[in-house]
C-alpha cells in the first residue's frame, strides 16, 4: 500500500507539471512594498522587481524576502538581491527559567530547576539573518529561482542554513519548511520558535505547488522522512525508506490577504521487530486545517489546527520528541501515538507603523495511552500551554523594535508541571 502511495504521487506531479504562474501569497504581516538600491542596473526597478523577490522568498514572518541591495541582468534576464537583517534580543525569563534566549520551546521547561535559578536574564543576536535571492528569466515561463538563508543560531554563533531551495515551473526542491505547514498563517513574534503546536518543521524537500486561478491551489510533496519513536528491548528503529507525502487545497480571497487550507499528511515509519525478525511497518498520518482572515480593517486572525497519529514530530514542541511511536501490547510491534495541537492568532495594526498580536497555543500527546507498560512514561512530555503578547513599531523604513511577553507551562505524564515567563525586547535592522 505504501508503495502504491509514493507512485501515484509521482504520477500525479508528473501529469499537472505544465508551465504555471506561482502561487503568490505574503504574510499579512510583512512589508508589500520597499525601496531597493540598485548596484548594477536600472536605477528604478519598479514593483515588478520587488514583486519577483517577494514572491521567491520563503513566506514565514521571520524570513527575509526583500533585498536592500540588487543587481538587475541585463535586459532584465536576472534579479540578484542580497541582504539580511541585524537582530539584537534583550530577554528576562523568571519562573523556570530556559537557557536560550532566542527559542521559547516548552519542551524545553526545565522540570528540576535548583533553587536559586529562578530569573536569568540573557541577551542575543543569534537570529540575524543574511540571504541572496536570485531570479533568472523573471516572467517567463521558465522563470527560476534560488534562495539561500541563514542565520547564527549554531553553537557560538556559528552559520547555520534556514534555506536553500530552487523554484522552477511550480516545483521547490531542497531545505525548506514542510508543506504540511502553512508557513504564512502565523501572528508575528520575537520569539524565533513561536507556537508549540506549529508544524513549521524544516525538511529536504522536493514539493510542487499550482495555483488554479487567483481562489484555488494546491500543493503535493515528496519530503525526507522523519521518524522518531520510543523503542524497547524487542523493537528498535531502522533506515527509512519512503518519503513523507504532505498534499493540501487551499481557498483565498481578499486579494489574497485572507485564506483557509487544508493540508494532510501519509507517512511510513519502518522499525526492526526482533520478536518476528522481520522489518515491520507503521503508517501514520495527520490532518490540519489553517489560515488567516481579515476579521475587520485593522484586525487580522491567524490559526491552525493539527490532528493525527504518528505525527508527533511535526509539532516543534516535540520535534525528535521519539513519541511519534511507542512500544504497543503486542511483543515486538510499535503503535503510532495520536497528538494534536493548535493556535489562534489576533494581529490589530494600530497605524502602518505599530501593530501588535497576540497568539494562544495548545499541544498534546497521547503515548501512554498506546504502550505496552514496558517503559515508563511519568516525566515525558503530556502537553503544553503557551501564550505570547506583543507589539512593534517601524521606526525606521529598515528599522523595527519590538517588546513581547511569553507564558509557556509544561505538564508531563505524571501530573508533574511548570512554567516559565519570559519578558523581551528587540531591535531589528534591515540591509
Amino acid at each position: 500500500m505504501n508503495k502504491k502511495l509514493v507512485a501515484l504521487c509521482l504520477v500525479s506531479i508528473g501529469v499537472t507539471s505544465i508551465p504555471v504562474t506561482m502561487e503568490a501569497q505574503l504574510h499579512p504581516a510583512k512589508q508589500k512594498e520597499g525601496d531597493i538600491t540598485i548596484v548594477v542596473g536600472e536605477d528604478n526597478p519598479g514593483k515588478e522587481v520587488i514583486n519577483v523577490f517577494v514572491d521567491n522568498s520563503p513566506k514565514a514572518y521571520s524570513a527575509a524576502d526583500l533585498p536592500t541591495f540588487a543587481i538587475i541582468g541585463k535586459n532584465k534576464k536576472f534579479y540578484l538581491g542580497l541582504g539580511g537583517y541585524a537582530k539584537t534580543t534583550l530577554s528576562y525569563d523568571f519562573g523556570n527559567p530556559i537557557t536560550n534566549g532566542n527559542e521559547f520551546t516548552t519542551s524545553a521547561i526545565p522540570m528540576n530547576n535548583p533553587k536559586g535559578n529562578d530569573g536569568l536574564v540573557q541577551f542575543s543576536a543569534q537570529t540575524s539573518n543574511i540571504f541572496a535571492n536570485f531570479v533568472a528569466l523573471p516572467g517567463d515561463d521558465n522563470q527560476l529561482g534560488i534562495y539561500v538563508s541563514g542565520n547564527f543560531l549554531a553553537n557560538n554563533y556559528n552559520f547555520q542554513l534556514s534555506f536553500a531551495y530552487l523554484n522552477f515551473r511550480g516545483f521547490t526542491v531542497g531545505y525548506n519548511y514542510t508543506l504540511f505547514c502553512d508557513v504564512a498563517a502565523s501572528a508575528p513574534s520575537i520569539d524565533y520558535e513561536y507556537a508549540p503546536a506549529f508544524t513549521i518543521i524544516p525538511n529536504t524537500v522536493i514539493d510542487y505547488t499550482h495555483a488554479f486561478n487567483s481562489r484555488w491551489s494546491m500543493g503535493i510533496g515528496l519530503e525526507s522522512p522523519i521518524a522518531s519513536a520510543t523503542t524497547n528491548a524487542s523493537t528498535y528503529m531502522v533506515n527509512q525508506r519512503v518519503p513523507d507525502i504532505p498534499a493540501y487545497a487551499q481557498y483565498s480571497w481578499d486579494k489574497g490577504n485572507s485564506w483557509v487550507r487544508l493540508g494532510a499528511i501519509m507517512r511510513n515509519m519502518a522499525y526492526w521487530d526482533k520478536v518476528g525478525e522481520k522489518t515491520r511497518n507503521a503508517t501514520a498520518w495527520g490532518v490540519n486545517l489553517s489560515g488567516s482572515a481579515t476579521l475587520l480593517p485593522h484586525l487580522t486572525s491567524y490559526y491552525q489546527m493539527a490532528y493525527g497519529k504518528g505525527i508527533s514530530s511535526y509539532f516543534q514542541d516535540l520535534y525528535n520528541g521519539n513519541l511519534d511511536m511507542v512500544p504497543s501490547q503486542t511483543p515486538g510491534k510499535l503503535e503510532t501515538v495520536k497528538a494534536w495541537g493548535g493556535f489562534l492568532g489576533l494581529q490589530y495594526n494600530f497605524t502602518p507603523n505599530t501593530f501588535a498580536s497576540c497568539t494562544y497555543s495548545q499541544l498534546r500527546d497521547y503515548a501512554p495511552e498506546y504502550a505496552d507498560g514496558s517503559i515508563s512514561f511519568g516525566n515525558q512530555y503530556k502537553y503544553a500551554q503557551y501564550l505570547v503578547a506583543n507589539l512593534f513599531w517601524n521606526v525606521a523604513p529598515r528599522v523595527q523594535m519590538g517588546m513581547e511577553y511569553i507564558y509557556g507551562r509544561r505538564v508531563n505524564m505524571d501530573a508533574t508541571s511548570h512554567h516559565n515567563n519570559r519578558v523581551q525586547t528587540m531591535v531589528k535592522f534591515n540591509f
